[in-house]
């Protein structure tokens, strides 16, 4: 629901895009950007219409403010004049109308629960909910579900043991499928974190240790059995009476769009240029972090910008392409590759432009509702991406290609401006050389004379020409991804060409 303006990110042409399911942006009116939103809320303008007072709002109250022009929203208890924010918001009015004079809770989770409300609309905070508020409208929003029996026998539980030097705790996930994909831990200043992934549910250790560890931090996992160990190093070599002092959250087990995010510092270690105005960032996570990002998901980037913190998505791409079908040596989770394109007016690009080698930037755990699953069962892999809305196939395509063995066909269409903005191309056509079931077919809107390949934007003529079946009956995924224009307009193509929506997974913002 609440959003920050393009010029942060994405900006209005941007490609950039994460694999979440989204909503278009809306053009804004010039001053409008989030730049500008920062100014007027540190100008003392009231934006309330308070006066600096905070008061207890009634369900009644609340409900009276539900106008374009007298817009209040309840996000978590607190209740928000959004009034003067209307005009800053790329998803349009309408968007946060559908929460106005109501709780808006649910909603902003729905959208992009990662939006850092409290500081971007600090100034328009005008108290406390005194009673539960009025929800907002049924069939917008799903019911929250308890816990069924079934799902309750599958609730994760965990134990823990000592030796004289190491610290074990053992997390039984009850799963059979468990991988290093689905376990995140983190350790920082004696607070253990754990986290198992378990289909859209989230399990938590978390803990503020009774005695301090050493940084190395060790996960084993058994898939066979779904038992996951955590091994810790004592820093001094003495008997724990306890594991530690539990937090809230510990031992619980919810649903994952319930779970807070959570942000660990890491180091630029390397900035490199792809393209004139692209960059590949090399972020080293903490020693004591264990984080594998999946195919197809995405992380945040926290950063305060103007004493405002603004939080962004990226999809983590490979250091490059491997030509000889296998990992990447260096691939040992302690590292996450980001390529980010650098706008010129864009705030949070230039921000990240402008980090030097060593400082440090907030990463999220990661979200995303790709399944690998989707392409173990397909023969035919169709991508289709417009200029950065390259980066999630590039996990795809190296998994495609070296993991799964039924796939006859990949094909890669991508969209650029010009043959300078087109990311990797030299790796993509040695690739194509390497493996004759791939290929890549560049297209470009605005070539020079000189060009010799294809030209155009996405079109129905374009998509009956590349995207075909090897075989009149083989199981096809199609995966799209860049500006929103560029998406819609693609699928509503593949769905005339008479490709189901099943067939079809969009990557958007």
């Amino acid at each position: 629901m609440l959003n920050v303006p393009p010029q942060a990110f994405p900006a209005p042409s941007s490609q950039q895009r994460v694999a979440a399911g989204g909503r278009a942006k809306v053009p804004l009116k010039p001053g409008r950007s989030l730049m500008d939103w920062i100014r007027l809320t540190k100008s003392g303008r009231d934006l309330t219409g308070l006066k600096g007072r905070l008061i207890e709002v009634t369900e009644d109250e609340l409900a009276k403010h539900n106008k374009k022009e007298d817009c209040w929203i309840c996000i978590r208890g607190f209740v928000y004049n959004v009034t003067p924010y209307m005009e800053y918001h790329p998803g349009g009015e309408d968007e946060l109308m559908k929460a106005a004079g109501a709780d808006g809770t649910d909603l902003f989770d729905q959208v992009h629960r990662w939006v850092n409300y409290e500081s971007m609309l600090k100034e328009c905070l005008v108290g406390r909910m005194a009673v539960k508020p009025i929800a907002a409208p049924k069939g917008m929003l799903p019911e929250k579900k308890v816990l069924g029996a079934s799902a309750r026998d599958l609730t994760p539980s965990y134990d823990w043991f000592q030796t004289d030097s190491l610290i074990t705790i053992v997390i039984y996930t009850k799963q059979k499928d468990m991988n290093a994909e689905l376990v995140i831990v983190d350790c920082q200043d004696k607070r253990l974190r754990g986290e198992i992934i378990v289909d859209d549910h989230s399990y938590l250790v978390e803990v503020d240790l009774d005695h301090a560890v050493q940084e190395d931090v060790a996960v084993n996992i058994a898939e066979k059995v779904g038992k996951v160990e955590i091994i810790l190093k004592k820093k001094d070599n003495i008997h724990w009476k306890m594991l530690g002092q539990a937090l809230e959250s510990h031992n619980t087990f919810i649903k994952r769009t319930e779970r807070g995010l959570f942000y660990r510092k890491c180091r630029l270690v390397s900035k490199t240029e792809v393209t004139h105005d692209t960059k590949l960032l090399c972020l080293m996570l903490p020693r004591s972090t264990h984080l594998c990002v999946p195919i197809g998901q995405h992380v945040y980037l926290k950063q305060t910008i103007a004493g405002t913190e603004v939080v962004k998505p990226y999809t983590p791409v490979l250091p490059f392409l491997p030509l000889d079908f296998k990992e990447p040596p260096r691939h040992d989770g302690a590292h996450v590759y980001l390529m980010i394109k650098i706008y010129s007016c864009g705030l949070f690009t230039q921000a990240l432009d402008h980090l030097q080698i060593g400082d440090y930037i907030s990463v999220s755990n990661p979200e995303g509702n790709f399944k690998k699953s989707q392409v173990q069962t397909s023969e035919d892999l169709f991508l289709l991406a417009a200029g950065t809305g390259f980066t999630p196939m590039v996990k795809l395509l190296n998994f495609a290609l070296t993991e799964v063995g039924c796939l006859r066909t990949v094909k890669l269409i991508f969209f650029n401006k010009t043959e300078d903005d087109i990311l990797w191309r030299n790796q993509l056509e040695q690739l194509a050389l390497k493996d004759e079931r791939f290929e890549v077919q560049f297209i470009l809107s605005q070539p020079t004379k000189d060009w010799v390949g294809k030209q155009g934007k996405i079109s129905s003529s374009l998509l009956s020409e590349f995207v075909k079946r090897s075989r009149k009956d083989s199981k096809v995924l199609i995966c799209i991804c860049g500006p929103t224009p560029f998406t819609e307009q693609g699928v509503q193509y593949l769905k005339d060409l008479g490709y189901s929506q099943e067939e079809i997974h969009t990557f958007t913002a």
